[in-house]
C-alpha cells in the first residue's frame, strides 16, 4: 500500500528539503522511490536520512507543487535533519538499502524514531481532493488535457461541498498552477 507524506531531507547547506512523496510502510520499515531527477533522491543519496511527516494540512502538500517550499521545521530527534513543525506524526529513517533502477531508486529505510504529536480528526472528502488533484499537478507535462479536465472537474465538487478555509487555499493553488501551465492552461467554471 502506497501512503502519502510529507518528506523532509537535509540539504547539503543544512537546511530542509521539504516535498510530497508516497511511500510504502512495511513494519519497522519504509520505502522511498523518488523519480530522477529529484532533490530528496540527492539528499537520501548524500546522507542516507530523512523524516516521513503525516499530516493532514493538504496546504503543505500543494503548496510544495506550487512553489510555496517553505514551512516550519524542528530539528528532527535522532537523525540530523527537519521535521515540520505542525504534524500529526513523524517517522524518521535510515537508509539501509538502496535497490531499484537508475530512472527509479528505491530506498529502504528502518524507522529509527517515530512520535506522535497530534490526534487524527477524520477523514475530509476535501483534503482527499486536494491531494488527488496535487498529483494530478505534478503530472502535468505528460496527463492528457482532457482527462486532467475532468478529473479536475470532478474533484472540485469535494472541495466545494466539505472543504475549509485551508483546503479552499490549496484547491485555488492547485488550481492557479493549473492556468498557468503551457500545456494545460485549465481553468475551472464552478470554483470553490
Amino acid at each position: 500500500m502506497i501512503f502519502e507524506g510529507v518528506i523532509s531531507t537535509r540539504n547539503a547547506d543544512a537546511s530542509a528539503h521539504v516535498t510530497p512523496m508516497g511511500f510504502e510502510r512495511e513494519g519497522g520499515r519504509v520505502v522511498i522511490a523518488p523519480f530522477v531527477p529529484s532533490k530528496t533522491l540527492d539528499n537520501l543519496a548524500g546522507n542516507g536520512a530523512a523524516v516521513m511527516n503525516l499530516t493532514d494540512d493538504v496546504a503543505v502538500i500543494a503548496g510544495c507543487l506550487t512553489g510555496r517550499r517553505v514551512w516550519p521545521v524542528v530539528a528532527a530527534n535522532v537523525i540530523t535533519g527537519w521535521r515540520l513543525a505542525t504534524v500529526l506524526t513523524h517517522l524518521e529513517v535510515m537508509v539501509e538499502r538502496r535497490s531499484g533502477t537508475p530512472e527509479r531508486p528505491r530506498f529502504e529505510c528502518n524507522i529509527v524514531h517515530e512520535a506522535c504529536h497530534a490526534p487524527f480528526r477524520g477523514y475530509n472528502r476535501a483534503q482527499a481532493a486536494v491531494v488527488e488533484a496535487a498529483i494530478l499537478i505534478s503530472r502535468l507535462d505528460w496527463i492528457a488535457p482532457e482527462k486532467f479536465a475532468a478529473e479536475m472537474t470532478y474533484l472540485n465538487i469535494a472541495v466545494a461541498k466539505t472543504g475549509g478555509p485551508r483546503e479552499r487555499e490549496a484547491w485555488q493553488w492547485l488550481l492557479d498552477a493549473a492556468a498557468a501551465h503551457p500545456r494545460h492552461r485549465f481553468q475551472l467554471d464552478v470554483t470553490v
